[in-house]
């Protein structure tokens, strides 16, 4: 088995451009919370979501500005490198202007368009797809890539993750109920739902010999990667955390690693309350007598639905560099479960593995297991 390297990774979120900047912001304590500027909200049950600040589009997607930002200064791709979108919407401002009689092209609506767009910007010219698996899209997507590098299918992969935040989806969520009327508090006690948010990550992965080849730096590893789906309900999780506790354990088995390894976990935590109880569920049943730093991004630049699990990842490669998980914005007081896990401050990590874990519609469940980079 080839051993998986990230070589370049980087982020647009509402807290700005850049892993450092996210990383930074989240220090701080940061939030992007904010009324919606793009559609009105008078009729759902919040007016807030963590938008990017300056995206702007004459007659094409937001989702292409996006991916200019995201891409612009990004390292050089090989040209055999595979590529891997994850996206659950795509350019679904498009849709929403059709829908109102506006002029558009139905083709420019697909994904395929996106990935070739991105496949062009990129110089790849090897097969490419969209993972569309729901909020764990971006985490199969990085499973998926480093499966392939592992088993000698290819020698390098570009992961680029994106969702927008749209009426579409908007109006989905409040008719759910799922929406905080504020914003969203992960993992606290008085936790009343998600905030939407927008952005996006790439990941260049690499064997450790092309990497080596190519003199490329190494942010980090993915040591493991698990996949599982506890087939409960369409968009409610198992109680007992089933799918994700499997889920956990496959990443720790490919990874050859035990529980007592993971210095701290990145978790999915969306601030619904059956979705941070069943993660808080998993913790205990994985982690029985321990305490670790447990975070959420949510609480700062909102649920990036498919594009989340890839703007964690990058995160957390800077987590381990910098030995230090940064606070779960929004916290106020934790759920009792969750004492001991999350903190409203910075953790320190004391250990070289990091747990992200991300769930989603359909009882969809996906984690990877990050290790440190070279020194």
């Amino acid at each position: 088995m080839n051993e998986v390297c990230i070589t370049a990774a980087q982020t647009v979120t509402g807290l700005g451009t850049g892993v450092q900047a996210l990383f930074d912001g989240m220090m701080a304590g940061n939030s992007a919370v904010a009324p919606v500027q793009r559609f009105g909200t008078a009729r759902y049950i919040s007016p807030n979501a963590c938008c990017v600040p300056g995206l702007t589009a004459d007659e094409d997607s937001l989702l292409y500005p996006l991916l200019e930002r995201l891409l612009d200064g990004f390292p050089a791709v090989p040209a055999d490198c595979r590529l891997l979108l994850a996206s659950t919407k795509g350019p679904v401002d498009l849709m929403e202007r059709l829908q109102r009689g506006e002029a558009v092209d139905p083709a420019q609506l697909t994904m395929e368009r996106v990935l070739s767009w991105v496949g062009e910007r990129c110089g790849t010219s090897g097969p490419a797809l969209n993972v569309n698996a729901a909020c764990a899209s971006s985490t199969l997507a990085l499973a998926r890539a480093a499966q392939m590098i592992a088993l000698g299918r290819c020698e390098a992969a570009l992961v680029v993750c994106l969702d927008l935040v749209s009426e579409f989806v908007f109006s989905g969520f409040s008719a759910l109920q799922a929406l905080s009327p504020t914003r969203c508090r992960p993992f606290d006690k008085n936790r009343d739902g998600l905030t939407l948010g927008e952005g996006g990550a790439a990941l260049l992965l690499m064997s450790r010999e092309r990497a080596r080849r190519e003199g490329r730096p190494v942010l980090g590893v993915v040591a493991g990667w698990g996949a599982a789906n506890d087939a409960t309900h369409i968009t409610a999780p198992a109680r007992d955390a089933c799918g994700l506790i499997q889920t956990v354990r496959q990443a720790l088995s490919r990874a050859a690693l035990t529980t007592d390894a993971i210095a701290a976990v990145s978790a999915h935590g969306t601030a619904t309350q059956y979705n941070d109880q069943m993660e808080l569920t998993a913790l205990r049943a994985l982690f029985p007598g321990r305490t670790l730093p447990v975070h959420s991004v949510k609480g700062a630049i909102g649920h990036t639905l498919g594009a989340a699990g890839g703007i964690e990842a990058a995160l957390g490669l800077k987590c381990l560099e910098a030995g230090v998980l940064p606070p779960t914005v929004g916290l106020i007081e934790p759920d009792p479960e969750g004492v001991g896990f999350v903190s409203d401050a910075a953790q320190d990590i004391r250990g070289d593995y990091l747990l992200s874990t991300n769930s989603g519609f359909g009882g969809v469940n996906a984690a990877v297991i990050l290790s440190r980079g070279d020194a």
